[in-house]
């Protein structure tokens, strides 16, 4: 854990691991709190009628008697046991239980569709699915014949047919249950990349990457715990952004955490919710933090009193940097990193990291720099590949199924990430996008999270996506598409605008020579623009 100094120097210079040889992520988020303090909240749960408080001991008793259903329906340890539910304490609840059972927890979006759904539980070969009515819609669809290995759908809104009742089968068990010894590499969890290059890949995580998370947790939100903090994020559980950022780091911390479940990200009652749970630290991606920039001067509306936020997921901008400073009176902490090694670099302004346009440094415990493609490390200034070196316990243990792609992500001890950036003379590391993401025009390298930048600072734009188009003449061409705010129409003057204002405050190779009006822009469960679907537009 990270222990509050003055300066970046002397918390890297003083940090250092220790990882137990044994170790259980679900004795360590909840019952080592439960047998400490039992009463202490856990979960912060809004409803249409108010807030309900879960304590620890809520949870440990309820994570039991599901650990015990588990094990009576033949769910053995190392099988892989589906998550397909919203924020919710039930979520929460079949995490514990499975790595309590030392079987493998594998959450899934409730947002995806039968195509992508059927795709990771073939893949996975997973053995039961926790889910809910709607989820159980989604699974009729496939079929059992199109899931082989299923062998158990438990839902949490009752028993139909061949679907069993998750809260029934609890009720009959014991709430004493002794988890399993389990290893620090032993696996616990395998979350599917998001899939903005391709076919999603099962990063398969062991049980020391909670402990490999909480010095890139407690980095941007300054020295978590603090008194009266009270954690939230919008990302669903089902990513990594949801449930390593925010739900287990914090819990493993001792800070409660709010839930909600929100069908879409909406500025008003996410604004609502902040102030009506008290909440002081949140985790909002770019994407909402640019939508909440309609909600004009929100600390007049609404009663905020955030402590910490903090936002990564992609790059967030100089825009909409300066623009949280305004809008809460303090400085967004921006982090870094990938499903299968997360949470390496970030920005914290109480430690005096922290700079528009930039990530931020490494966290305190990680080895990380910018790199050529044959691992050599990159002068100042020099683009090249965001990599991680190992051994490194926020590090995955492999692809599932997929030893090439396990080798291929390495060069020597260097996991590559396929991200560019350049790190400057101050150390700070600065986004240039993904390698796929990046335009080729008349010889320039342009990275689309500049560009994107500037589309904000019109007063017409939304939000906004760059990708390259391909052209004869400049090999690639940058295309815009702009969601507009309200009260402005699509037009050839107002594309015209958005061009020159890009221009004006680019240069001439970066602004978009064509700007596509929409409706919305298509986004992974993440909150990520899936630009390969807009290149395909393009």
């Amino acid at each position: 854990m990270l222990r509050q100094a003055a300066d970046y120097q002397t918390l890297t210079r003083d940090f250092r691991w220790s990882i137990p040889a044994r170790f259980n992520m679900g004795v360590a988020v909840c019952d080592d709190w439960a047998r400490r303090e039992p009463a202490r909240p856990a979960l912060v749960e809004w409803t249409p009628k108010g807030l309900v408080i879960h304590s620890y001991e809520d949870m440990r008793q309820a994570s039991n008697r599901l650990a015990r259903a588990l094990c009576r329906q033949g769910i053995k340890a190392g099988e892989r046991v589906a998550l397909l539910l919203p924020q919710s304490p039930e979520t929460l609840i079949a995490h514990l239980a499975i790595y309590k059972i030392g079987a493998i927890a594998l959450p899934l979006a409730a947002l995806f569709g039968r195509d992508a759904l059927e795709y990771r539980l073939t893949n996975s070969g997973a053995a039961a699915v926790i889910t809910d009515a709607r989820g159980v819609e989604k699974l009729r669809e496939i079929g059992s014949a199109g899931l082989p290995d299923l062998r158990l759908i438990w839902s949490v809104d009752g028993a139909d047919g061949p679907v069993r009742d998750l809260r029934a089968d609890m009720a009959q068990e014991s709430s004493d249950y002794e988890a399993v010894d389990t290893g620090a590499d032993d696996p616990a969890l395998m979350i599917y990349t998001s899939g903005t290059t391709g076919l999603a890949k099962g990063a398969l995580h062991g049980h020391r990457v909670l402990l490999g998370h909480i010095p890139g947790v407690q980095f941007p939100h300054e020295f978590l715990p603090q008194a009266g903090d009270r954690m939230w994020t919008p990302a669903d559980w089902a990513w990594a952004g949801g449930l390593l950022n925010v739900l287990l780091p914090s819990l493993y911390l001792g800070v409660a955490v709010v839930c909600r479940r929100f069908e879409r990200f909406d500025p008003e009652a996410a604004l609502a919710l902040i102030d009506q749970a008290e909440i002081r630290n949140a985790f909002i991606p770019p994407t909402a933090l640019r939508m909440l920039r309609v909600i004009e001067e929100p600390r007049k509306k609404f009663k905020l009193n955030l402590r910490t936020l903090a936002s990564g997921g992609e790059s967030l901008g100089a825009e909409v940097y300066e623009w949280g400073r305004k809008a809460f009176g303090l400085t967004i902490n921006e982090f870094y990193g990938q499903t299968e090694s997360n949470l390496v670099l970030a920005s914290c302004a109480a430690a005096g990291v922290s700079r528009a346009g930039a990530i931020g440094k490494a966290v305190p415990g990680h080895d990380v720099a910018v790199v050529r493609d044959d691992g050599s490390i990159c002068e100042t200034d020099e683009m090249g590949q965001v990599a991680i070196k190992r051994p490194n316990p926020v590090m995955f243990l492999e692809y599932w199924k997929r030893p090439d792609a396990t080798r291929d992500k390495f060069i020597g001890d260097w996991m590559i990430t396929g991200d560019l950036a350049r790190e400057d003379a101050d150390g700070y590391v600065h986004f240039v996008g993904r390698d796929d993401d990046v335009i080729t025009s008349s010889g320039y390298r342009i990275g689309p999270g500049e560009i994107e930048d500037c589309l904000l600072r019109h007063p017409a734009v939304q939000i906004g996506a760059a990708v390259g188009k391909p052209d004869a003449l400049r090999t690639e061409i940058v295309k815009a598409f702009v969601v507009l705010k309200e009260g402005y129409a699509p037009s050839k003057e107002l594309a015209d605008d958005i061009q020159s204002f890009v221009r004006e405050r680019l240069s001439a190779h970066e602004y978009p020579r064509e700007v596509a009006f929409v409706g919305e822009l298509p986004l992974t469960t993440s909150g990520k623009v899936i630009r390969r679907l807009l290149r395909d537009q393009a």
